[in-house]
């Protein structure tokens, strides 16, 4: 049996060797082989020094370092499309998902009943008000409108059997959505719940709006609803244009005042001027996501590696 830890890295020169020193120290309690497959974002500082000295000291250490950053998506997958064992687990290296956790996963999944093992924090503690009010409501917004099944907190910290694995691999949409796509395969997955931890070093990559447009794409290659409500705007602002010119007939009828009420008609022109843009946008989204999808550029492409045989662009 063969456990395949993968860790995408981007700057985290200095909580790499602490995430490296705690994981290796449960992963010397499993009576089990592993790997710690690094994946290096791109990262500008000495992330990629760092994994090569782990690995020249500890041959589980194997590395993959992208031309430059393509995201995290793109270094879970390429992890999902590296990674060989009989279990894969994916995890950040700043010890908010703690390695401790690991043989509990692991012992759920070897009971046979579940395929994967995944993480939701249960507060969110040392995180700002609004940025947690807002993950709240795009967690319930995204169960409401869309097939994936995001559990509130979920993290991408999760073990996995190699069937699940497969299933990742096999969904090679350009546009990734992780959390929605752990959902929309279904298999049967069991929930652990912990406490928030902050990280242990450095400085998060994930700022609000970054973490804004990753909850728009999430939406968008999850769910047609922002399609429909378009669309039902439309109808419903014709309908109500419809109205309003029977009510400008009537009243040009009866008093005679072409005049009167500019300001007003200026305001309605205005508002459905900016629904209709919204409405573009909103298009312009689903347009974008496809046109990405039908030029099949890579995922990722990888510059350096320590691993033999690995998918240098996927």
């Amino acid at each position: 049996m063969k456990l395949s830890l993968i860790v995408p890295c981007y700057n985290e020169e200095a909580a790499l060797p602490i995430f490296y020193r705690e994981v290796t120290k449960v992963m010397a309690t499993l009576s089990c082989e592993y790997e710690l497959l690094f994946i290096n974002d791109g990262s500008r500082d000495g992330t990629l020094s760092c994994m090569k000295e782990l690995a020249r000291t500890d041959k589980h250490v194997k590395y993959i370092s992208f031309s430059r950053n393509f995201g995290k998506e793109a270094g879970m997958y390429a992890g999902f499309c590296n990674a060989d064992g009989d279990y894969v687990a994916v995890m950040d290296a700043d010890m908010q998902d703690p390695p401790a956790l690991l043989p509990q996963m692991l012992e759920i999944l070897q009971n046979g009943e579940y395929d994967s093992v995944a993480t939701r924090r249960v507060s969110r503690v040392g995180e700002p008000v609004i940025r947690s009010w807002f993950a709240r409501k795009f967690y319930q917004i995204i169960n409401k409108i869309s097939d994936a099944d995001v559990v509130d907190g979920a993290r991408d910290f999760r073990l996995m059997k190699r069937e699940m694995v497969e299933a990742i691999v096999a969904m090679a949409e350009q546009n990734r959505f992780s959390k929605g796509i752990f959902g929309w395969i279904g298999f049967r997955t069991c929930w652990l719940p912990y406490e928030n931890v902050e990280r242990v070093a450095g400085e998060t990559k994930w700022s609000f709006w970054k973490l804004f447009k990753y909850a728009i794409d999430g939406i968008v290659n999850f769910s047609q609803v922002p399609l429909s409500i378009a669309s039902w705007s439309g109808l419903l602002l014709t309908g109500c244009s419809v109205l309003a010119l029977l009510f400008i007939v009537i009243r040009r009828l009866a008093y005679g005042d072409p005049v009167a009420g500019w300001a007003s008609t200026i305001c309605v022109i205005i508002f459905i001027g900016g629904v209709q843009l919204a409405a573009l946008g909103i298009m312009g989204q689903y347009i974008a996501k496809t046109y990405l999808e039908v030029k099949k550029r890579p995922h990722y492409i990888v510059a350096e590696s320590n691993r033999e045989n690995v998918e240098r662009i996927r």
